[in-house]
């Protein structure tokens, strides 16, 4: 995908992409940059990890489940959340395993 999009969309959009991965600032980018495909890419997967993120959140009261849920889930969202940073600070538009199938089908 980042060969379709112009590099100034890209440099325009790497802030607002970057904070999409962090946790409900994903609203922030995309209100503020709707328009900027670079960011939307990155903001749909930021919005469907926090989507995810709060159901994690509402299962971990479930006592037995507490505590894997708990140190399991946030060690994946920190290294799923760091990978797309990474990818967004490189101008990239990589996919998300199972995040990115379910981004795609998000309309805004």
């Amino acid at each position: 995908m980042s060969d379709s999009l112009e590099n100034k969309e890209i440099q325009e959009g790497k802030f607002f992409a970057v904070i999409s991965y962090i946790s409900f600032l994903c609203v922030v980018s995309l209100i503020l940059k709707k328009d900027n495909k670079f960011v939307l890419y990155h903001a749909k997967q930021g919005l469907v990890l926090f989507v995810i993120e709060v159901a994690c959140f509402i299962l971990s009261v479930i006592p037995f489940l507490q505590v894997l849920i708990k140190t399991l889930g946030f060690a994946v969202f920190v290294f799923v959340s760091l990978y797309g940073i990474i990818n967004a600070v490189k101008g990239n538009c990589r996919k998300i395993p199972f995040v990115s199938g379910i981004a795609e089908k998000v309309i805004l």
